[in-house]
């Protein structure tokens, strides 16, 4: 075996520290951005948050600062095809001291003797804010109202902590006696008095039990077998059909139902189509319960969402303007900038430092600016390429894969992805993710016409069933026979997937009784 040197000559593609963090700031959040920015506020000391104090005309590196809301028109470009740039004279406004202080000295509130230095003695912002009343609470309050000594409270807080968000309880009596050290018999009486709490159904084992504890509370009326000297009650016949027939009636074979409650009636005096009409008043009754008593208590709070871009039609033409309202704005603190231009031996260590610091604050700097002109180029495109959606509506929604904006924008697929990732846009239409513009098409019937995108095939599909005929509900085949009519060729089992995400039932699950 020869040994020898081999000198070659290749390139290859470097994630540098610097690149990885571009792309990470790229495809992060609006609320992750801001928190990433102020941890490299903390930890770096040559970038500072620019306020409305600061001078605006300030000589900074990498053009750190950005305006407040910029804007960028759609097609709006100079001669030479470039963008224009803004002039960033038109934001002064934005940012002259406002005089805050003043403000806040004429609003602050009186309290005792209303002198801002009794600020400790105001109450917090927390404490004015209301906060949503849990299931939990709302049961604990009624317990401590309603139980008659010690033991019995302690078995209901017991009870009350293993009741789920949607009112059931998760545990067997038998483990909570087991825990608690009680007999069953206790935790089933202090069982039976957590029932009667509001919301009314709450605290049951299962779907059977929540029913029937509402129609027990609905109305006082005799469990037997549902007939009585004037007919069969609708509550108690709600009662008979929870209680014997509730997979039947999940499945809505009312004639099933009813025919088995004429054969335990045992009364040829009433026909059969008098009963099928008392099942039906019966399932209106039971149509009227909740199944989900603790629904109303929910202790989910919907996120609040901050769009990041705001589309709007200005004098004719479509336009997206970046939102930066609340984004921290940063640039390079040059109060430092003496002491990396020292050229002395003395605290040289402190020197490297700060150059290597400078050079991650450009960096950052560099990112952010880079990360808003991209978002608005990609906007600009789907604004382009969706221009009848943002006329129209969602039934002219037009199907959009990212490879089409990544060749109108110049960019790889992957960092349309990355962009596309938690952002928001308001527009006309409402508060969207950018991702909702990417969808999949459908065929048409004349291959001369364009794909109609899904998302507009699930919105004809709901419309449809929100029209339809309850008594005679649409089955996926009939649907799939008026889209063709529209000119779209769609699959029975596409449209029963498309229904199933839309969270609509079945055309038997739909059907209702006159």
């Amino acid at each position: 075996m020869e040994l020898k040197l081999d000198l070659r000559l290749g390139q290859k593609l470097v994630l540098t520290p610097q690149l990885q963090q571009s792309i990470t700031l790229l495809q992060l959040s609006r609320l992750e951005l801001q928190q990433v920015i102020a941890q490299h506020i903390v930890e770096n000391p040559l970038l500072e948050e620019l306020t409305a104090e600061m001078d605006e005309d300030d000589s900074f590196t990498g053009r750190e600062t950005a305006p407040g809301d910029r804007e960028e028109g759609v097609g709006n470009r100079d001669a030479d095809g470039e963008g224009g740039e803004e002039d960033p004279g038109e934001f002064s406004e934005l940012l002259s001291p406002y005089g805050w202080e003043d403000y806040y000295e004429s609003t602050w509130p009186s309290g005792n003797g209303g002198s801002r230095g009794q600020e400790d003695h105001a109450p917090s912002y927390e404490q004015t804010v209301e906060s949503p009343t849990t299931l939990q609470d709302h049961l604990l309050v009624q317990l401590g109202l309603s139980s008659r000594n010690e033991e019995e409270k302690e078995i209901g807080l017991m009870i009350i902590g293993n009741i789920d968000e949607d009112g059931y309880l998760r545990s067997s009596i038998e483990e909570i006696a087991q825990e608690a050290g009680v007999s069953v018999k206790t935790v089933d009486s202090v069982l039976s008095l957590i029932q009667t709490f509001d919301p009314v159904g709450v605290a049951a084992r299962d779907l059977q039990e929540c029913l029937l504890i509402q129609l027990r509370h609905l109305h006082t009326v005799p469990v037997g077998n549902g007939a009585t000297r004037s007919g069969i009650h609708p509550v108690s016949l709600s009662v008979l059909i929870i209680r014997d027939h509730l997979q039947a009636l999940q499945k809505r074979r009312y004639s099933a139902i009813a025919k088995a409650i004429g054969k335990s009636l045992g009364k040829k005096e009433i026909q059969d189509k008098e009963i099928l009409g008392k099942v039906c008043e019966a399932v209106r009754v039971i149509e009227g319960l909740e199944p989900k008593p603790g629904r109303s208590y929910g202790s989910d709070i919907n996120p609040i969402i901050v769009p990041d871009v705001f589309v709007r039609k200005d004098e004719g033409q479509w336009r997206v303007f970046l939102n930066e309202e609340g984004m921290p704005r940063v640039r390079i603190n040059h109060d430092y900038d003496w002491m990396v231009r020292e050229r002395s031996e003395n605290g040289r260590a402190a020197k490297l430092y700060l150059e290597e610091k400078l050079q991650w604050a450009k960096w950052i700097v560099r990112s952010l600016e880079q990360r808003n002109k991209t978002i608005l180029m990609v906007v600009r495109s789907l604004v382009k390429f969706q221009e009848p959606f943002f006329e129209k509506g969602i039934r002219y929604l037009k199907p959009c894969v990212l490879r089409q904006v990544a060749e109108d924008v110049g960019m790889h697929e992957s960092t349309i992805g990355r962009v596309t990732r938690n952002k928001y846009v308001y527009c006309p239409q409402g508060l969207l993710e950018l991702k909702f513009f990417f969808n999949g098409g459908i065929a048409p019937v004349d291959p001369g016409a364009e794909d109609v995108s899904s998302l507009a095939v699930r919105e004809l599909i709901r419309e449809m069933v929100k029209q339809e005929d309850v008594c005679k509900p649409l089955k996926d085949q009939e649907i799939v026979s008026k889209l063709r009519v529209r000119g779209m060729i769609i699959a029975r089992r596409t449209v029963a997937r498309y229904r199933t995400g839309l969270r609509i039932p079945s055309a038997s699950q739909r059907k209702r009784m006159q």
